[in-house]
């Protein structure tokens, strides 16, 4: 079983250890457990996972149903109240804790320290006299090896302004062909601009699912897939691929797997 690593849009920031003067805070990388419950159904369907917690949600055991040896095998883990709704969070806490010893979302635990300057503008003073922040971070962009260690990372603002970058891009494929192909066909060197004159054929159900099936094994959804045609040719639905379009996207997807 392979568990793929998170998506941009899986993970969540929050701000940490903010500076009494406003001039900076560090950042927290986390996941929820809506991420890894799709996680668990995208991987190994949602009827062959289950959850139960113990000890007045204190501990969640996940299980997976393994069909080579006809039994349920579990992996547990203990949680931590929080601060809002204590019972809630106790269970959500302890499960994605569990989910964690299933591998996903394990390559935070690789993240490097987080540390965001902060300016006036970013900053709000709260009830209790101390100094918050009301800027929102997002990860833009992140990367990690084969062992899950994360090897590049990109924090930005709420404006899109980068607030922070370390490590090396080694794979800008999705960046690039979703970004920037925009530009690279107004300057007439884009490799899909020699597609513009290409007609258009219907797939068959067969190549369509395969498509999906090897998108999948990359760790891209249905979305990512229409957002990546359209990046790539100008094409709203799949259906309109011609056999060439339809042979790049595949043999981009079996990289990227690679």
């Amino acid at each position: 079983m392979k568990i793929r690593c998170l998506k941009t849009s899986e993970i969540d920031c929050r701000a940490q250890s903010v500076k009494q003067d406003g001039s900076g805070c560090s950042l927290l990388l986390y996941k929820n457990a809506r991420c890894d419950m799709k996680i668990l159904d995208e991987v190994v369907g949602p009827l062959n996972w289950q959850r139960k917690h113990t000890r007045n949600n204190a501990n969640c055991i996940v299980s997976i149903w393994d069909e080579k040896k006809e039994q349920w095998i579990e992996k547990e883990d203990t949680g931590t109240e929080s601060n809002v709704d204590k019972e809630k969070g106790l269970a959500s806490d302890s499960f994605k804790r569990a989910c964690i010893n299933w591998g996903i979302g394990i390559e935070l635990y690789t993240a490097p320290f987080i540390w965001i300057r902060l300016q006036e503008k970013d900053t709000k003073k709260q009830g209790n006299g101390k100094i918050g922040v009301s800027t929102r971070f997002h990860v833009e962009s992140i990367e990690s090896d084969e062992n899950k260690n994360i090897i590049y990372l990109k924090i930005c603002d709420q404006h899109g302004k980068t607030r922070f970058e370390t490590g090396k891009k080694h794979n800008a494929t999705e960046e690039k062909n979703i970004k920037t192909v925009v530009e690279e066909k107004k300057k007439g060197i884009g490799e899909w601009k020699k597609l513009s004159g290409t007609s258009a054929t219907n797939l068959s159900e067969k190549q369509i699912k395969r498509l999906y099936a090897i998108a999948r094994g990359a760790g891209f959804d249905a979305d990512d897939i229409k957002k990546h045609i359209k990046a790539k040719f100008g094409i709203l639905h799949i259906h309109n691929l011609s056999k060439k379009q339809y042979d790049m996207m595949c043999e981009g997807y079996e990289k990227v797997q690679k």
